[in-house]
C-alpha cells in the first residue's frame, strides 16, 4: 500500500512539472546594434495572455518602447500568443551599453503573471 501511494504521488507531481513546462514562455531573439546600444529582435511565445513588465541583461536595464509612429518608453508590452519584437513592429526592447558582433547576452524578461524568461540572444550585424 505504502509503495503503491507512493508511486501515485510521484506520478502526479512528474505530470504536474511537465504540464508546467509545456506552459513556459519561449523566445527567439537577436540583437540589432543602434545608436548608444541594441534593439531586440525577434519572437516571444506565451501560452497564455499575459503583459511584460520589464527587461535585462548583463549589460543593464532595458527599457520597453511603443513606437506608433513616434517611440516612448511605456511601463509593458501586452503579449498575445506570439508577439514580434524588433524595428519592423508596434514594440521594441532597447538595451543600453556596447555590444559586439557575434557577442551572445542573455536577456532576462519578467512577466507580470510572475514568470521570467531566460534566453541568449546573438549579436546581428
Amino acid at each position: 500500500m505504502k509503495y503503491v501511494l507512493t508511486t501515485l504521488l510521484l506520478g502526479c507531481a512528474v505530470s504536474g512539472s511537465v504540464g508546467q513546462a509545456a506552459q513556459a514562455p519561449a523566445a527567439k531573439l537577436t540583437l540589432r546594434p543602434s545608436y548608444g546600444g541594441a534593439v531586440v529582435d525577434g519572437r516571444v511565445f506565451v501560452p497564455t495572455s499575459d503583459t511584460l513588465v520589464s527587461a535585462w541583461s548583463g549589460v543593464g536595464f532595458a527599457r520597453l518602447m511603443k513606437c506608433s509612429p513616434v517611440c516612448r518608453v511605456v511601463p509593458s508590452i501586452p503579449m498575445k500568443n506570439t508577439t514580434i519584437l524588433g524595428s519592423e513592429s508596434t514594440y521594441r526592447i532597447a538595451l543600453g551599453g556596447q555590444f559586439i558582433r557575434g557577442q551572445k547576452v542573455a536577456v532576462t524578461l519578467r512577466f507580470r503573471s510572475g514568470r521570467v524568461l531566460v534566453t541568449t540572444a546573438a549579436v546581428n550585424r
